[in-house]
């Protein structure tokens, strides 16, 4: 907090977040204007985030040797570093379960349980549970819609109105999952511990959840009965998914409960004959890989902060945003303004709560606002708007699988059938002035001074007298 509040601020430090927003919403619109496919996806963010850097570097005074250690201090930041493992470890869970059929078999076994008049309801819970499971919103997606489409169809069922509870039961497993790259981005930027963050999440996702339920059992009745056919599936190859669901819920640190599930996975995969050694070390390799996007991201944008800091940007976007923030109520507004803006313009909701992390983190300490509930609402805010804007990932890939069954979908049919995501909009902001989702805040209140929960100050008491012994013996 000192490092920022006591520079002078500048509103020129900011300029490197403006130049990748621009390149990377501009070259997102132009390309949409000439009508390409997934447009806000073929200017790869981590190349405008380069660019951004190169500028922050340019920007800020001192030898080259000077900039670049400053860039290091935030690009190697522990809470930088930590998100950057557990992304890793997530990648290959997600890979390694995927490739033994752990993914296919979890969407089956819910269809079989599920009755069919139930369908549009039944299809948002299985995507609320396998977003959760597997952290993963897009991976839902791609799961669930190619069936979810065919049932509706069968049913004479409204097929944005399936596309929309697809789409939401994966923003729910996406803003909820102890793995998603959003709850590890929040929970990592703003210092707390994943169970608090989901304990904090959990009412208000949960309510939302369930009034959605509610609607689509009303609204999304079938108007006939279809015939599902012979649904396949291994209750073995379910059992990674929940280990690592009820390991994480327990508490268990999230490197143990990543490391467990992969290797969990790779046993199950072992014993169905679905992997062999090989297959399985590829995709470990493949999961790390596949994380390459967010690694860099987090790493440039992690240096990059740290530069805008020094340069006094973050000092200045809290002076100016004074003037709208009051107290601690408003200052939650202003932070769920703050990354919905970002989501908006960069259309990746990890993204977003990277670019908007640190800033949410300042103005929480300015404000007093629990970092357990400004990561939730980062998380909550982030995922309302990446699972309703048109040109977002979600809403564009489930409009296109569409196209099988000769279907033609815009992003915009599904919107107004986003139930889940409008109903979580407007759970979270009930939730800042009736916080009626804060009991873990309250019962275990943050101590500013330790920058810990209460019940965590006496570890880090001895967390900083164990640094200061070490540091006097090694002087």
């Amino acid at each position: 907090m000192d490092r920022t509040l006591n520079k002078k601020g500048s509103g020129l430090a900011l300029v490197p977040f403006l130049i990748f927003v621009v390149i990377y919403l501009g070259a997102g619109l132009i390309l949409q204007s000439q009508g390409v496919e997934m447009a806000f996806y073929q200017f790869p963010s981590v190349t405008a985030m380069f660019i951004a850097l190169l500028v922050a570097f340019a920007m800020t005074k001192g030898s080259i040797n000077e900039r670049f250690k400053i860039f290091a201090k935030g690009a190697a930041n522990e809470d930088v570093l930590t998100m950057l493992m557990i992304y890793l470890l997530a990648g290959a869970f997600s890979g390694v379960a995927a490739a033994m059929g752990g993914r296919d078999a979890t969407v089956n076994l819910g269809l079989s349980l599920i009755p069919v008049h139930f369908l549009t309801a039944g299809v948002f819970i299985i995507s609320a549970f396998m977003g959760t499971a597997t952290g993963t919103s897009m991976g839902t997606i791609g799961a669930i819609v190619p069936i979810a489409v065919g049932v509706a169809d069968k049913a004479g069922l409204s097929i944005p109105l399936m596309l929309g509870a697809c789409v939401g039961g994966a923003m729910f497993g996406d803003n909820l999952s102890m793995i998603s790259d959003t709850t590890i981005a929040a929970t990592r930027s703003q210092g707390c511990e994943m169970r608090d963050k989901f304990r904090v999440n959990f009412f208000i996702a949960l309510p939302a959840a369930v009034i959605t339920i509610i609607v689509l059992l009303v609204v999304g009745r079938p108007d006939v009965m279809p015939e599902m056919g012979v649904l396949e599936y291994s209750i073995i190859k379910v059992v990674p998914y929940l280990l690592v669901l009820i390991l994480a819920l327990v508490g268990m640190n999230v490197f143990l409960v990543l490391t467990i599930g992969i290797f969990a996975a790779g046993i199950v995969g072992l014993a169905t004959g679905s992997l062999d050694i090989f297959g399985f070390a590829q995709n470990v390799w493949t999961g790390f890989t596949g994380m390459n996007e967010v690694f860099f991201l987090t790493l440039f944008c992690g240096g990059m902060s740290e530069m805008v800091t020094h340069n006094g940007g973050i000092t200045w976007l809290i002076a100016k945003l004074r003037g709208m923030m009051k107290g601690n109520k408003s200052a939650q507004v202003g932070i769920s303004v703050l990354v919905s803006l970002a989501d908006c313009a960069t259309a990746n909701n990890t993204v977003a709560i990277v670019l908007s992390g640190s800033m949410a983190k300042d103005i929480s300490h300015e404000y007093k606002v629990d970092p357990r509930r400004t990561a939730s609402l980062l998380d909550v805010f982030s995922c309302v708007l990446q699972g309703m804007i048109p040109y977002g990932a979600q809403l564009l890939t489930a409009a296109s699988l569409t196209s099988a069954y000769g279907i033609a979908m815009s992003p915009t049919d599904i919107i107004p059938n986003l139930w889940y995501c409008w109903i979580l909009a407007v759970v979270g902001i009930l939730s800042i002035f009736i916080p009626f989702a804060d009991g873990i805040c309250r019962k275990d209140p943050w101590n500013w001074e330790y920058d810990v929960a209460e019940s965590g100050v006496e570890a880090k008491k001895a967390l900083l007298a164990a640094e200061a012994e070490r540091e006097a013996s090694e002087a």
